[in-house]
């Protein structure tokens, strides 16, 4: 529909679209939002929760919509076909650019539950969609340095107790609970500073996938690994507004968890630690080689120049 336009043109125009229909759907989720503070009883909570997650999803489905006729990406997604709208999932994901969460809002779109994913505290004040994200109950982690930790070492572990807390809240309620288990988006800075052993991923950080298993039980319907590449290259937010990402992939696959995983203790029990630390980095060796394969075989598919 918008396509014709220059790129710049056309970044602006989408930004200006999405923030238009991010004001228009908070709105309503702010109203639902407070009768859910004030609700009385678990039951109506969970009710306000359900509608807000249902505004939420409103609001996915109508930005997809937008994008989908403005932008220019080709997508291929690969396992999502199974997915139930009112199942209970974990999903594991590595993390590239903002991007990735509109990629995934299209993969799971109408097809599981919105997501619910762990967020830096800062971004609470983000305007329109802090508070946003407050009524949707995503739990906000605080970071803290080694030297504040050293200092304070009563703060070490407060991230795993939001962590489990949020889990509780979600116990009754259809939910996917996104989880970038690098921690932060890759960049070839971080990915030298950490000796990263993976060639297209950072270290995965195991312990609050952990804690969710244990906080939800075996109601998860399954662990979904999900890989997202970009065979032109990850670009920035800007970029793929300007429609200048042309090609996408999302894979999408359904994992049995070990029972052993829903009962141990990641936090005391240092035996269970490193089983669970074990079986995260075979499943991150595995899905860096699946990169690989991916980029080769879509490259492979251009035409010779």
């Amino acid at each position: 529909m918008l396509r014709f336009l220059p790129a710049p043109v056309l970044g602006a125009v989408m930004m200006s679209v999405l923030a238009v229909n991010t004001v228009f759907w908070a709105t309503p989720l702010y109203l639902v939002a407070l009768l859910k503070l004030i609700a009385p009883t678990p039951s109506l909570r969970d009710r306000a929760s359900r509608l807000i997650a249902a505004i939420a999803q409103a609001w996915s489905t109508s930005s997809i919509w937008f994008a989908d006729r403005c932008l220019t990406p080709s997508y291929q997604l690969r396992g999502v076909a199974a997915l139930d709208r009112n199942g209970q999932y974990l999903v594991c994901c590595n993390h590239q650019s903002w991007n990735d969460i509109l990629v995934l809002m299209k993969a799971f779109n109408g097809r599981a539950p919105f997501f619910k994913f762990f967020l830096k505290q800062q971004l609470i004040w983000v305007p329109v969609l802090g508070l946003a994200w407050w009524g949707l109950d995503y739990p906000f982690m605080k970071r803290y340095s080694a030297a504040t930790l050293q200092k304070h070492p009563e703060l070490r572990g407060r991230d795993l107790e939001t962590t489990r807390a949020a889990c509780e809240r979600y116990r009754n309620l259809p939910v996917t609970i996104l989880n970038f288990l690098e921690g932060t988006r890759f960049t070839k800075a971080k990915h030298d500073q950490q000796q990263s052993p993976y060639r297209h991923l950072l270290k995965p950080k195991a312990g609050g996938m952990a804690l969710a298993l244990t906080a939800l039980g075996e109601q998860i319907n399954s662990l979904l690994d999900v890989t997202i590449v970009y065979p032109d290259g990850a670009r920035g937010f800007w970029d793929f507004m300007a429609g200048r990402v042309r090609r996408v992939v999302v894979e999408v696959r359904s994992l049995t968890i070990p029972h052993e995983f829903y009962t141990g203790s990641y936090e005391e029990d240092p035996v269970f630690r490193k089983r669970f630390q074990d079986w995260i980095a075979q499943l991150w060796a595995d899905k860096d080689r699946r990169i690989a394969e991916l980029l080769q075989e879509n490259n492979a598919q251009l035409p010779a120049r």
